[in-house]
């Protein structure tokens, strides 16, 4: 089972360069439990980047960089399937 909602989407995020970023995500209720992954426009990031962290359903930058900046979509999946969230805007100034 993996439901349409997320119990929270990621919100659009505005930081300064060098500044830690954090996209929240709490993914839809499953069973199993749903695992969370991220995109950013449009391509699937890997939890090897050392410039990001993806812990419980957030993706944490450390210190921002322009490149950074972009549309992100959380990416819940378990058997039961895939669901995108809505997309959220970093914006780094």
């Amino acid at each position: 089972v993996l439901r349409d909602d997320f119990r929270q989407p990621p919100g659009d995020v505005v930081v300064a360069a060098g500044e830690p970023a954090v996209l929240e995500c709490v993914p839809p209720r499953g069973h199993p439990e749903p695992s969370v992954s991220w995109k950013k426009n449009g391509v699937r990031l890997s939890d090897k980047d050392e410039h990001l962290t993806i812990r419980g359903g957030k993706l944490m930058v450390a210190s921002t960089r322009k490149s950074d900046a972009g549309i992100y979509v959380c990416v819940a999946t378990n058997v039961a399937g895939e669901r995108d969230s809505e997309p959220a805007e970093l914006v780094v100034f």
